[in-house]
């Protein structure tokens, strides 16, 4: 990706069907690194002021085909820029989040799987522990759920345990 003017919107619908129509299992990215090809083709007449934007960007198609493809995400889920793109400043998980306050707080001991899935730090293994927990006992704080780092960060942010 980058070689050309495509934008993520565009990637994205693509990748979209060959997962809905195509039955495809995985779909993979590759940042285009300026110099490999004709002096013609966009991605060597682009400047770019940070040389690490299009490996933001292809890390950022990562996360978008994990939503699609892991956490039951939509196509229209994954929220783009005015331009078509991702946001390069914030994972679409969280923006999806940011931009549909109506769903948070989540109730730790009560959502379902798919609610909890769209918590930002959540990963389908952390969710499938909750589920798996709350079974046995009631989760009473953050440090219950075995997360670390950013992503207890980011979880506590849209959960509650009540």
């Amino acid at each position: 990706m980058g070689a050309s003017d495509e934008r993520d919107s565009e990637i994205i619908k693509y990748m979209y069907g060959l997962y809905d129509r195509l039955n495809f299992k995985r779909v993979y990215f590759s940042s285009y690194q300026k110099g490999l090809g004709k002096r013609d083709i966009p991605g060597e007449r682009q400047f770019l002021a940070n040389p690490q934007i299009p490996f933001v960007r292809e890390h950022r198609l990562y996360q978008a085909d994990f939503l699609i493809r892991r956490y039951g995400f939509a196509k229209n889920d994954i929220l783009l820029d005015n331009s078509g793109n991702l946001r390069l400043d914030k994972d679409p998980k969280e923006v999806w989040a940011d931009t549909h306050p109506e769903h948070y707080p989540v109730r730790v001991n009560r959502a379902d799987r798919e609610a909890l899935l769209k918590v930002p730090g959540l990963g389908p293994d952390t969710v499938k522990r909750i589920l798996k927990m709350r079974q046995e006992q009631r989760i009473t704080s953050i440090a219950d759920l075995g997360i670390k780092g950013k992503r207890l960060e980011k979880a506590g942010n849209y959960v509650i345990f009540e």
